[in-house]
């Protein structure tokens, strides 16, 4: 396994690197946002991990850019800042994982093997229709009735989920899980929010809907009636 790490704390980032290449994996090391960036923007590695607090450009906007520029591979947070709202906001700029300080470097090393096995969603060799929607995971790109839709990371990792179970009911529980890798009930209503934002931009401006709530179940995405 191939691992960049960018942390700008020296004691910090010796003790993670130390852990890694004594378990047989390649690690390099980045302690400013810009080197970070700059590393990982040849796509080379099989995870990144990003501490929040970085001097120059932050943790959040270096995976924000990232992930604007087609660079898929899986990011970890690593950071002291381990408040729900800061974990939302680490998924939502594009990261899969967050582990907050302090940690145990047997949990670090597990959380990044699973990453690391995990095929990013852009990289499936296929593009994906439902009436007049078209979703090419290669390129992440999404049209509806030949009008591009930009979305956010986790709107489209929302939209990507929904279609692979297209027809189906999708439950809140469900999509917590697989999309935000939740694996409990959060006191918030960040899919609600979401599938709204999704919603606004998939559906709204078009005469027809292709995701509608089901009451008291979850949502579908689907042929238009």
């Amino acid at each position: 396994m191939r691992v960049l790490l960018i942390e700008d704390d020296a004691d910090t980032a010796a003790f993670i690197l130390r852990g890694l290449r004594e378990a047989g994996d390649v690690a390099d090391h980045a302690a400013t946002g810009r080197d970070g960036l700059f590393l990982a923007s040849d796509g080379q590695y099989d995870v990144l991990v990003v501490d929040r607090l970085l001097p120059g450009i932050d943790g959040l906007e270096v995976v924000r850019l990232l992930r604007q520029t087609g660079v898929l591979t899986p990011v970890l947070f690593l950071t002291a800042l381990g408040g729900l709202d800061d974990r939302v906001a680490g998924l939502d700029a594009g990261g899969d994982d967050y582990l907050a300080k302090p940690f145990a470097f047997a949990e670090l090393a597990a959380r990044l093997r699973a990453l690391a096995r995990r095929q990013p969603m852009g990289q499936a060799s296929a593009t994906v229709t439902l009436a007049d929607l078209s979703v090419d995971r290669l390129t992440r790109r999404v049209e509806r009735a030949g009008q591009v839709i930009e979305l956010q990371p986790r709107e489209y990792r929302l939209l990507d989920y929904l279609l692979q179970h297209a027809g189906e009911v999708v439950t809140r529980t469900m999509l917590l899980e697989n999309v935000w890798e939740w694996h409990f009930e959060p006191k918030t209503s960040v899919v609600e929010t979401h599938m709204s934002r999704l919603r606004a931009k998939l559906d709204k401006p078009f005469a027809t809907e292709l995701i509608r709530t089901v009451r008291g179940a979850g949502y579908v995405i689907a042929e238009p009636r």
